[in-house]
């Protein structure tokens, strides 16, 4: 906090207005009615959130806005999860927004986070228990209603993608009164039957109270239990269901969750073509290098009585070159043995002269450390005089005496101290503890 007399510019004031507001409250739920809505070409929103007694500024900044499922617009009632904030520029307590939803579905987001961590804490939604899809499935079954526009993007991408696979359709209802429940029955038929290698599990999107029948438990619970690997393709990219956090795999729609479940045919045609053409081509190389394997040995096979005659001349060289080492060699080794006995003579030791040259180097070296020995005690008797004159006991006796103040730091100006200050004072012997009574100037020398 600022003392009571001090002068804050504007910018401080609000500085500090800011901390003050956003250390004392947390994010918080807020409801209210939009007036005075503006898309700003940054693409952040502003407007304000009113009721019938108040009203307050609020923003939205872009990275925000892609979690929503809806645009606002003015007149519509939502509940915004925001931080309460001052804009320093000018000077205005406004909220910065995190999440907005429509007013009203508060309860189902609190219901669809209890369930989420429910779920969670039991380990269903853990990457660990999820299954790979099969590569190649023989056939595909579909849990969604056969009047769902969801039912024909699948079937039109499985048909474009890999029209041989069979699809089998296990009918439900997937919205309304008692959807969830007969979700996760067709879930368990589909099970029962075995027919299937993989199982999607989709509907078109919605607001969250129609997509509520794929946050129920029971359909949740069914999809874990399932012994057919899911796939979830509920709603559109933006929407999340607990269903997407259970399943083995989730599509960001019904459309995506049919082209993970079976391999694009045209894709392995064309994989198919391109490994062909490389084995075609690594098939050629391979006899190319082995024409040149067989066109190498063809030029090193020779004939035996010219491979014998090889064998000979190159027999008859190396004897030759054998006699001819023998006698350099014999050659070199009088030549080493000359030099080395003329090298013994020249190295024999002279030891008299040795002992004569021994004898006159101890003496020099028994010189030389009493010199030095003499040097280093002179050196000693200095030292111990010097340390003697510097004792401060000594400058002490002398009438001499040693000032700290409370501190313990030695005091050597006057202005350095202040009137009534207590300070140490150290005599040669024992010492005094004294208060200031006055300050004297420095005399003039």
């Amino acid at each position: 906090m600022f003392p009571s007399d001090s002068v804050l510019s504007v910018r401080e004031l609000n500085l500090a207005t800011k901390r003050l507001i956003e250390g004392g409250l947390p994010l918080v739920w807020v409801r209210g009615e939009i007036s005075n809505f503006v898309a700003a070409s940054s693409g952040h929103w502003y407007f304000s959130l009113k009721d019938e007694q108040a009203q307050v500024r609020c923003v939205m900044f872009r990275h925000k806005q892609q979690y929503l499922d809806f645009r606002p617009a003015n007149g519509m009632l939502v509940e915004v999860h925001a931080l309460a904030t001052l804009y320093e520029a000018r000077g205005e307590f406004q909220l910065t927004l995190e999440r907005m939803r429509p007013a009203g579905q508060g309860a189902l987001y609190e219901a669809f986070e209890r369930l989420k961590g429910k779920l969670s804490e039991e380990g269903l939604f853990d990457p660990a228990r999820k299954r790979e899809l099969p590569e190649f499935p023989r056939q595909i079954g579909i849990v969604t209603s056969p009047q769902a526009a969801a039912l024909r993007d699948a079937l039109r991408t499985l048909s474009n993608r890999m029209p041989s696979v069979p699809v089998v359709l296990y009918p439900t209802p997937v919205q309304g009164e008692g959807a969830g429940r007969k979700i996760a029955q067709a879930i368990h038929t589909a099970n029962e039957r075995a027919e299937c290698d993989v199982l999607i599990v989709c509907r078109g999107g919605g607001s969250i109270e129609d997509l509520w029948s794929f946050n129920e438990e029971v359909v949740a619970r069914a999809i874990a239990a399932s012994e057919i690997p899911v796939i979830s393709g509920v709603g559109h990219e933006t929407d999340f269901t607990i269903a997407d956090f259970v399943a083995d795999l989730r599509a960001a729609t019904p459309t995506a969750a049919a082209q993970a479940a079976v391999p694009d045919r045209q894709s392995l045609r064309h994989s198919l073509a391109k490994q062909g053409q490389q084995l075609s081509q690594a098939l050629m190389r391979q006899i190319e290098r082995r024409m040149q394997q067989v066109d190498y040995l063809q030029r090193r096979l020779v004939h035996p009585a010219q491979r014998i005659q090889q064998q000979t001349d190159l027999l008859d060289a190396m004897r030759r070159r054998l006699d001819l080492s023998q006698g350099n060699l014999m050659q070199q080794r009088e030549w080493q043995l000359r030099s080395l006995m003329q090298r013994l003579g020249v190295l024999a030791p002279d030891v008299e002269a040795s002992q004569t040259l021994l004898a006159s180097y101890s003496t020099r070296m028994k010189s030389a450390l009493a010199r030095q020995l003499e040097r280093h005690e002179d050196r000693l008797l200095a030292l111990q005089q010097n340390l003697h004159l510097l004792d401060p006991n000594k400058v002490l006796a002398r009438g001499y005496s040693l000032v700290r103040n409370a501190q313990g730091n030695i005091v050597i100006d006057s202005q350095h101290i202040e009137q009534g200050e207590v300070l140490d004072v150290t005599f040669a012997q024992g010492g005094a503890r004294v208060q200031v009574q006055e300050i004297l100037e420095p005399k003039a020398v």
